[in-house]
């Protein structure tokens, strides 16, 4: 990452203090386009999602969009980080067949409780308790955590290509193209082009050509165009393939929210389901709460945001918006809000501000009104920039002192843990558990590295697995 060679002037530098953080408005633009590319799937995917659980797909798609930009706003306004938030993956996911499809509440009710959650958050941010429990996570453990997410996000975005496919006997292995020759036009030259967009993108990261990983997507997603055009490429909806072109045949309008609007349906609370209601908001509140400071650890400690004591300073500001996010993207009708991991691209392109998040959640408004441009984004052309962000984020593992084995192995647990049991919140609670098992027993001076917060998470975490 290159340093500025002019500073920044005017407003905005005053604003956002570019020049204390080494950025310029350049740079934080590139970097809010950036972060938006590698997260434009989730408009694609979150109503999908939801959809199943019978809520409509137009309102999600629009409640996402609203809530991200609401999010990211107050993210840039209460602690001036270029984080960028959105509806969480993986909460979704429990939204809709956990929560809807298995336990059998209606998404109105699943809303309720995303909005009480959400609640709780915000009065946890306020009362330090958050804060509390980022600043007690020892640093090893921080530096494992961005290590941890740099594995994870390059896992999602093999899986996002199909790079790395499911197997019945090895649970997962590398996609055979020999094997799946029937299909190349549809699966396999999607496969080809994500391993020649790791490529692009690698060797503008080495060039340091600006803008690296932004123009690695946009080189991929054209090569998938040219594809298509010449008939390389032929798209199966049925295969879940769908065109890399832009579609306006259905116009150029925002899809009502109406339909999810304000509908939150808390009658489980008195009709005999409190308790397994209150199940339900705990699970959403554990993902949430540990997602979220495993992301902002891991993105502020490659940025090198933390300060010597290992602690981000405003990060009250940022765990309330993350908050705030998660009761209005409810109201509106969309699941958890949360910290995209993804938010690490834009840093990587050198983002240090609220501008690089404010140009994402312009993006966001610009979706609302040409989602057919930015649906059109393919998985395989954004793959690559996730892939490659996560070796960029791995290089904190070079800070851990693993020849110090009281560090070294719950950092080491904590890496392998996310991308393995696909979560950051479990890395955090593996990472935290053996922290505290290990060091309690190396001696009184070991003992003293381990505060009272650690003693409590350690012990909710093996609570949390007992009961859920």
């Amino acid at each position: 990452m290159s340093t500025p060679t002019k500073a920044p002037s005017g407003t905005l530098d005053r604003v956002f203090h570019l020049s204390e953080r080494h950025t310029d408005v350049k740079t934080e633009i590139i970097a809010g386009v950036t972060t938006f590319m590698t997260m434009a799937y989730i408009l694609a995917v979150n109503p999908n999602i939801l959809s199943e659980a019978g809520m409509d797909r137009g309102a999600v798609f629009t409640a996402t969009c609203l809530a991200s930009i609401l999010a990211t706003i107050l993210m840039a306004v209460f602690s001036n980080y270029p984080f960028v938030l959105s509806a969480g993956m993986g909460l979704n996911a429990y939204f809709a067949y956990t929560v809807v499809l298995n336990m059998g509440y209606t998404w109105q009710m699943a809303l309720a409780a995303v909005f009480v959650e959400g609640v709780i958050f915000i009065l946890l941010s306020l009362t330090k308790v958050r804060e509390a429990i980022f600043n007690a996570i020892p640093m090893p453990l921080k530096h494992a955590v961005s290590a941890g997410i740099g594995l994870f996000i390059a896992f999602i975005g093999l899986q996002n290509c199909k790079l790395v496919v499911a197997n019945p006997s090895t649970k997962v292995s590398v996609y055979n193209w020999h094997n799946n020759a029937a299909t190349f036009n549809t699966e396999g030259i999607t496969v080809l082009l994500a391993v020649i967009g790791v490529l692009i993108t690698a060797v503008l990261v080495v060039k340091k050509v600006k803008g690296n990983i932004l123009w690695g997507i946009l080189a991929t997603w054209i090569l998938g165009i040219l594809c298509e055009l010449v008939g390389l490429y032929v798209p199966n909806p049925d295969m879940g393939f769908f065109s890399v072109l832009p579609s306006f045949a259905n116009g150029i309008g925002v899809p009502s929210v109406l339909p999810t609007l304000g509908q939150l349906d808390f009658s489980a609370i008195i009709d005999g389901r409190w308790l397994d209601f209150l199940v339900v908001i705990f699970a959403f509140l554990f993902v949430d709460m540990f997602d979220t400071l495993g992301t902002l650890i891991g993105v502020a400690s490659k940025a090198d945001m933390l300060d010597k004591d290992g602690k981000l300073p405003k990060i009250r500001g940022a765990l309330l918006a993350d908050a705030v996010g998660t009761s209005a993207g409810a109201l509106l009708g969309t699941s958890t809000i949360t910290t995209f991991v993804e938010s690490a691209s834009g840093v990587s392109e050198g983002g240090r501000t609220g501008l690089t998040g404010l140009v994402s959640a312009a993006l966001f408004g610009v979706a609302l009104f040409l989602s057919p441009i930015f649906l059109a984004i393919p998985s395989f052309a954004t793959a690559p920039a996730l892939i490659v962000v996560g070796f960029l984020m791995v290089s904190a593992v070079l800070k851990i002192d693993l020849n110090n084995p009281f560090e070294g192995i719950p950092a080491f647990i904590c890496i392998m843990a996310m991308p393995f049991m696909y979560s950051i919140s479990e890395g955090i609670a593996m990472g935290t558990i053996s922290y505290v098992v290990i060091n309690l027993f190396g001696g009184k001076e070991r003992r003293k590295t381990i505060s009272i917060v650690m003693y409590i998470l350690a012990i909710l975490f093996v609570v949390k697995y007992i009961v859920i």
